[in-house]
């Protein structure tokens, strides 16, 4: 049984991690701990924290839809490619062992954060301007991208929402909405095809997602009054930490 101590610890978890996911795409660096420290093993707590994890996406797109309004069929583009890429992720995962991305994980996730920065000097430009193999390029990297989420996914977001920046010509505010769907849809096709073939701690993974509904629907509403310049440098910075974090994981 789930004593009412490690419930509110897991909802609070869950909150931070909501808005750390919609704002910023690094909810692991909350929830995935919380889930450890309540007991759960590294590899079921990685499969729960996906199941919680679908929940920030579902208040967050709740939350933006004045930013989305218009954006649907982008949204849906963009998603066929990080559905099928997440199915491909998986069918690997179940094959090779995920220690094959972690020694790459903490340079992409550095080099996301490097990206964030640059992006912004760059967004001025329209699609028109770019070359089209360009854009077909960064279109087959959410591919990609949607393999990586299913694989292993830390920090996924950050990449893909580096990826729409030079795809699309939107508002970061709008991007950012863009994202959260995309990478909750194929966080979703994961957590479906893991239910079945992992273990979930759902009495651990409910007060989780409840928290994660709270904060990613919270996200998009702080995003409205922040400066884009400002939070492009929030996200770089914890996509820094995070990067020397995964280096120390596998490599110290």
């Amino acid at each position: 049984m789930t004593s009412i101590g490690t419930i509110i610890f897991l909802l609070v978890g869950g909150v931070a991690g909501g808005l750390l996911s919609s704002v910023a795409s690094m909810a692991s660096l909350a929830s995935y701990p919380v889930l450890l420290a309540v007991g759960i093993p590294p590899v079921y707590a990685n499969v729960t924290n996906d199941a919680a994890l679908i929940w920030t996406s579902i208040g967050s797109t709740i939350s933006s839809t004045k930013e989305l309004k218009g954006h649907w069929k982008q949204v849906g583009f963009f998603s066929i490619f990080t559905v099928l890429g997440s199915i491909i992720g998986c069918s690997l995962l179940l094959s090779f062992p995920s220690n094959v991305f972690e020694k790459v994980v903490p340079i992409f996730i550095a080099f996301s954060g490097i990206m964030v920065l640059v992006t912004g000097k760059h967004h001025s430009l329209t699609p028109k301007k770019r070359a089209n193999w360009q854009r077909i390029l960064y279109i087959i990297a959410l591919l990609g991208m949607g393999a990586y989420t299913g694989y292993f996914g830390a920090a996924g977001g950050v990449i893909v929402l580096v990826l729409l920046t030079y795809i699309t010509n939107d508002r970061f505010i709008v991007i950012n909405a863009i994202k959260n769907v995309i990478t909750g849809l194929a966080n979703l096709v994961a957590l479906i095809i893991f239910a079945f073939t992992s273990h979930i701690y759902w009495l651990q993974a409910i007060p989780l997602a409840i928290g994660m509904f709270i904060g990613g629907y919270i996200g998009p509403i702080i995003l409205r009054h922040v400066s884009a310049k400002i939070i492009r440098i929030f996200i770089a910075c914890l996509a820094f930490f995070q990067a020397g974090y995964f280096f120390y994981k596998a490599y110290l």
